[in-house]
């Protein structure tokens, strides 16, 4: 099941997640122009080592270029492949506008980022001592995809599921299809622990719980502050105020 688009417009344009998608596109164009030696260097560098943000391990210092915790961010923008670029981008094209419009620019910032931590520290969780770097947007996207799920249950999500050498265009409820990527998740996840897959999928279901739950805050807030209670006119009456 693979989205192509929503039906889902948005009042203004979706600055920050043009930006992000732009970022990452621009940061994997840089990294086809390493060599493979100089590729593991710098993903080695900026890309989330568990074992050396949690102090078990420590980089040799010619990789060392940041400190652990911006890793962290800088891992965020980085991918291993042109599938695992396209594949993010696109769930950040047709998902993310409508929750930067929800929330503003600097909200939706805020939101992305902390999404994208919460993703890096459930992946990291589950082997403190690996020293595989993780990369990837995936995780913080998956917090969008879980605000888009409370959000917008109901918008119709144009999706492609191909049949062998044949593929049937559908519109489906973003709610099945947003449910069913995160039961993927889990599903894969199973999978690869018995196969050894290089997939963070820890981090996809880390970051898709974190945007339903830190949603639901964003929502009460900005609810909150656009809330304006309607003020009944006072009638003049003939009658001395109270005292106390």
């Amino acid at each position: 099941m693979i989205p192509l688009k929503d039906d889902n417009p948005t009042k203004k344009k979706p600055i920050v997640s043009y930006c992000i998608i732009g970022f990452c596109v621009v940061i994997f164009l840089s990294q086809l122009g390493l060599s493979e030696s100089e590729l593991r260097d710098f993903t080695y560098s900026y890309g989330l080592i568990p074992s050396v943000l949690m102090g078990i391990d420590q980089l040799p210092n010619d990789l060392f270029k940041i400190s652990p915790v911006g890793t962290i961010f800088t891992s965020m923008f980085m991918h291993g492949g042109w599938m695992h670029l396209i594949g993010n981008m696109l769930y950040m094209w047709i998902f993310a506008d409508n929750i930067e419009d929800d929330l503003g620019i600097l909200n939706f910032v805020i939101f992305y980022l902390i999404c994208g931590i919460g993703a890096a520290m459930s992946q990291v969780l589950m082997d403190i001592n690996s020293q595989i770097p993780m990369i990837g947007a995936s995780g913080a996207i998956g917090g969008v995809l879980g605000a888009y799920l409370i959000n917008y249950p109901n918008a119709k999500v144009l999706v492609l599921i191909p049949f062998g050498f044949f593929s049937q265009l559908i519109k489906i409820r973003a709610l099945y299809v947003l449910g069913f990527w995160f039961v993927l998740q889990f599903i894969n996840s199973f999978l690869s622990s018995s196969s050894g897959g290089g997939v963070a999928y820890a981090a996809h279901i880390g970051g898709f719980i974190s945007g339903v739950i830190l949603i639901l805050f964003f929502n009460k807030k900005i609810n909150k502050k656009s809330y304006k209670p309607k003020i009944k006119g006072v009638k003049k009456v003939n009658k001395g105020p109270w005292e106390q």
